[in-house]
């Protein structure tokens, strides 16, 4: 069967390099759908949909982006426009690919219609700032690659080739090959950091999956948090164990190592019940290559690998992460619990190990008598990796089974 990509990009600058992908996907027998977001410019040839369609998606005109007098404002129009008609291709089997060509300017934009796209669905971005630190974790979204547009800042060349080449086949090779996710069973999305660090989904895999649900973990080190979110937001889960939350204290303290601002929000906005925890909310995350601030390069540090390295918060740091937790948490349309154990919240967090510091645990433990209530809540009087954690979190959701709330099979 067929596979048509969508082809996006602005015909008028990169007209010949377009074609080239159009035609590489073409020559392995795949279709394509051109979509031109160019805004002065015309391609030398029609395409599928024209800049006209593009804007006029976006509630607006070409002469309007034009008269903005501003390209960021301009591309902003095409990109509300690029993004509406992605969505809305896919939604009518007219697409199973996408395949965006640009610099920064068109990788805005294309950061957009991938948002626009469901998980499962191929997505491939050709930048001259692929996997640079200008693109935040929130404008990821879940099945993105990019590749490097190595020589393509002008013209056509071999170099180029060689990208735009191995882009159009992947993405052509992954719209034929792609399983997409198919929910036969009800979905418990968790999040977690590692197998070492917190030990719980070793727990619960299992019974969970005896109960009928299938699990799916995420590994909440920023990505894993944004692809966890993506599909919260789109009701992909029967309910959600979200015990690992080191992304909102990162974000806190501005290290690259989050996912975004609407992280622990998604679930809630769906009525998706929550079980959260907070995992991993004593360790600051870094990059590997970020320095760390000076305001924690006197804290307890652990160099995990050369990718990652972690510090530590303290005592009014964990108060004020718990206090953003519960005002993620208080406007969520389906039913929360929250689970406190007050052993420990990951492995290193026990007597004699690196980061356990009592008095700040002691400060996150009062906070949480503080800042969750009205929420549900429940203080564990076991550390997060010990079984008692798992099966306080089981009782919740067979309560929440048990009155009709989560529905499993």
């Amino acid at each position: 069967m067929e596979k048509t990509i969508l082809v996006i990009g602005t015909y008028d600058t990169k007209d010949e390099e377009l074609a080239y992908v159009c035609d590489t996907i073409r020559a392995q027998g795949g279709g394509v759908v051109s979509m031109d977001v160019s805004v002065l410019g015309d391609p030398s040839e029609p395409t599928d949909i024209s800049k006209h369609d593009v804007t006029a998606a976006a509630g607006s005109s070409i002469q309007a982006a034009i008269d903005t007098g501003d390209e960021n404002e301009a591309m902003q129009i095409m990109a509300r426009g690029a993004a509406l008609l992605t969505g809305k291709l896919h939604a009518e089997g007219k697409i199973d690919g996408m395949i965006v060509l640009g610099g920064t300017m068109g990788t805005d934009l294309a950061l957009d219609c991938a948002q626009a796209l469901p998980m499962g669905v191929p997505r491939y971005v050709v930048s001259t700032v692929s996997f640079s630190p200008l693109i935040p974790a929130e404008r990821l979204s879940p099945d993105i690659q990019m590749i490097l547009w190595a020589g393509g800042l002008y013209g056509l060349n071999s170099v180029c080739k060689s990208s735009l080449s191995q882009a159009a086949g992947a993405v052509l090779g992954a719209a034929c090959a792609v399983e997409p996710p198919v929910a036969d069973r009800p979905v418990i999305g968790m999040t977690s950091l590692g197998s070492s660090c917190l030990k719980y989904m070793k727990l619960l895999r299992d019974p969970l999956q005896e109960r009928g649900f299938e699990v799916a973990v995420f590994h909440a080190t920023g990505m894993g948090g944004m692809a966890f979110e993506a599909l919260a937001r789109q009701g992909y889960f029967a309910a959600v164990m979200d015990f690992a939350l080191p992304e909102l204290g990162n974000l806190m303290v501005g290290s690259v190592v989050n996912s975004g601002s609407d992280r622990l929000t998604n679930a809630g906005a769906r009525g998706v019940p929550q079980i959260v925890a907070p995992g991993c909310t004593d360790l600051i995350d870094f990059a590997g290559w970020q320095e760390i601030p000076a305001a924690y390069a006197d804290r307890p540090f652990h160099a995990h690998n050369r990718l990652i390295k972690s510090s530590a918060l303290d005592g009014e740091e964990r108060r004020a992460l718990i206090r953003d937790i519960a005002a993620r948490l208080k406007d969520a349309k389906g039913p929360v619990h929250f689970l406190m154990p007050t052993g420990g919240v990951e492995e290193w967090d026990k007597e004699g190990d690196a980061a356990h510091d009592p008095e700040a645990l002691a400060d996150m433990v009062d906070e949480v008598g503080k800042a969750i209530p009205p929420l549900a809540h429940s203080m564990l009087d076991c550390h997060i990796n010990d079984e008692a954690f798992a099966e306080a979190a089981l009782q919740v959701l067979d309560g929440w089974i048990a009155e009709g709330v989560v529905k499993g099979l």
